[in-house]
């Protein structure tokens, strides 16, 4: 009875062993994975990021304004921009919102 139990206790903790190798490894996987996936998505953040200060810059947006629109555009005061509400075949016109206001 002592052999079996001993026997027993072996093939035990071999299954057990098995069983966490097996999910460690498969976590291990999903982990390389992901990090795989965050650091490509980190590298288009990283060009997109770049591209857009590039293009919105002060001196860039003037430069496009005289190679592509000539006169057309006009710059307007952030004061008179309004917004147009169309609620319920209503037109209601507010006054647009800052965040630093």
């Amino acid at each position: 009875m002592k052999r079996f139990s001993v026997i027993f206790l072996i093939l035990f903790l071999i299954l057990f062993t098995a069983l966490v190798k097996n999910s460690t490894k498969r976590i291990d996987d999903e982990i390389f994975a992901t990090e795989e996936s965050i650091r490509s998505l980190k590298k288009d953040f990283e060009n997109i990021k770049l591209e857009h200060n590039y293009l919105s810059s002060a001196d860039k947006l003037i430069e496009f304004q005289a190679l592509y629109f000539d006169d057309e555009l006009v710059q307007k005061d952030i004061q008179e921009i309004k917004i147009i509400n169309k609620n319920l075949q209503k037109l209601k016109i507010e006054k647009l919102k800052l965040i630093n206001e």
